[in-house]
């Protein structure tokens, strides 16, 4: 009976042992070259806030929900935008657009129609980092620091310049809560409103 135990014991060992588990979040006052690496490897989020985009002379607010499972980027944009919104799906370098009339529009057709509607083309792939307070790891970037904080107080990639301006406590991180991106005569601005882990 002992040895069957012991068996038993050294079999659900090595179950564990073989099972993946996050790594531990940095603990409070953590430098930031912990918190770098720790924000930048979070896969799954979700988010709920507004946006206010000025492009060209044009501008709109909308509603913004931003659903992140893995490399997959889900955006649901509610408001004017020309006849009411649109949801973005990107995965890389793959875009697709579902207007709200249901019309479905995918890879170079999508990221036009969204040029279109925005005034610009979004870096959705960079995006999802810089909403977590971080810049994309695929590309180089620069920082500069809140050194008191140990987060960015802004960052400059892909020609993008994005400032934040304040932070909150969601789910055993800080993250952003509002922020301003800036390129050329291009200028979003993000209020987060909800943070979900």
């Amino acid at each position: 009976m002992r040895t069957e135990r012991l068996r038993l014991g050294a079999a659900l060992l090595a179950v564990l042992a073989g099972c993946r588990t996050l790594p531990p979040a940095p603990p409070a006052g953590a430098s930031w070259e912990l918190r770098r690496p720790q924000l930048q490897s979070l896969e799954h989020f979700a988010l709920r806030g507004r946006v206010a985009v000025a492009a060209g002379g044009e501008g709109f607010n909308a509603s913004l929900r931003w659903t992140q499972e893995g490399e997959r980027s889900q955006v649901t944009l509610e408001g004017p935008l020309g006849v009411g919104g649109a949801q973005l799906t990107a995965s890389g370098d793959d875009l697709t657009v579902i207007t709200s009339r249901g019309e479905r529009i995918e890879s170079t057709a999508a990221h036009a129609e969204l040029t279109a509607r925005l005034g610009f083309d979004p870096p959705l792939s960079s995006l999802r980092y810089w909403v977590l307070g971080v810049p994309n790891p695929a590309q180089p970037a620069s920082e500069s620091l809140d050194p008191a904080q140990q987060r960015l107080a802004a960052l400059t990639q892909e020609g993008w310049h994005v400032e934040y301006q304040s932070y909150t406590s969601a789910s055993g991180e800080i993250l952003p809560t509002r922020m301003t991106l800036q390129r050329d005569a291009v200028r979003v601005r993000l209020l987060v409103d909800d943070w979900q882990r």
